[in-house]
């Protein structure tokens, strides 16, 4: 890293985008299956896949920082 962020925020933000990547991927999978439109079902899982991804990098990230709220950079 260039500069060092407070991990702990930048793990919540990745946390947040996550939950909100992986939820936009539920409802992505579930109009894709019942419209019959497989193709779009499995890109919503595909999408369920990387926010779940995100989310866990982000809870790596809040628990590698040994001082959370404090920013070196």
């Amino acid at each position: 890293m260039a500069d060092k962020k407070d991990l702990a925020t930048e793990g919540a933000k990745d946390r947040l985008k996550g939950g909100a990547k992986e939820l936009e991927g539920r409802v992505r999978s579930t109009a894709g299956a019942a419209t019959g439109d497989t193709r779009e079902e499995l890109k919503g899982k595909a999408q369920e896949i990387k926010g779940k991804v995100q989310q866990s990098i982000g809870k790596a990230k809040q628990q590698s920082d040994p001082e959370p709220g404090v920013d070196d950079a």
